[in-house]
């Protein structure tokens, strides 16, 4: 699947864990627990440069467990917008699902409520725009939302992907090597 951008085209919707940084079993607690992917900070920053919008989509439910608190997830998300900035980059928005999946909140992926919250604190338009992330989760919300879904074999979610959820989706090993397609075409 052809990952050719047109100018209409400039907002890049990332899921964080599995995309940005490394995933765990025991959930991204702390700034210290926090560690990019190799290549995807700069990733980021020439998608910045080419003239994207960067929005961070990420279900956050160790809120709700109880594993870390707000402060500590404002902290990695500060320490993220550093790292970013320090490669050349920028990140527009963040926004975070804080809710257990039985829940039934409308913000939790793979429902699109926190790419309609970006459209309207960002003033963007969602639909045609890239969403990359790791899990069926974020190809849902992707679809849900009219984004066009792009996987990255880097998170801990591919494997549990079936083919059916995998049609139409443009595949790529890591966030740089999709910008890599993405920026070359």
């Amino acid at each position: 699947m052809s990952v050719v951008a047109s100018s209409s085209d400039r907002v890049v919707f990332l899921d964080r864990d599995g995309v940005v940084n490394h995933d765990s079993p025991d959930f991204v607690r702390s700034v210290e627990d926090w560690r990019p992917l190799p290549g995807s900070l700069e990733a980021i920053a020439r998608l910045t440069s080419a003239g994207h919008r960067i929005v961070i989509i990420s279900n956050q439910s160790g809120l709700a467990r109880g594993l870390f608190d707000r402060p500590a997830l404002d902290a990695i998300h500060a320490h993220l917008r550093a790292e970013v900035a320090r490669v050349g980059g920028r990140i527009d928005g963040i926004f975070i699902c804080p809710h257990l999946p039985a829940d039934g909140c409308d913000c939790r992926k793979p429902k699109p409520g926190l790419i309609r919250q970006a459209e309207r604190a960002l003033g963007l338009v969602a639909r045609g725009a890239f969403f990359v992330g790791d899990r069926a989760s974020d190809l849902g919300a992707a679809r849900a939302a009219g984004c066009r879904p792009v996987l990255v074999e880097s998170g801990l979610g591919f494997s549990e992907l079936r083919d059916e959820e995998l049609v139409g989706v443009a595949i790529h090993a890591t966030l740089g090597e999709f910008v890599d397609v993405l920026l070359s075409e």
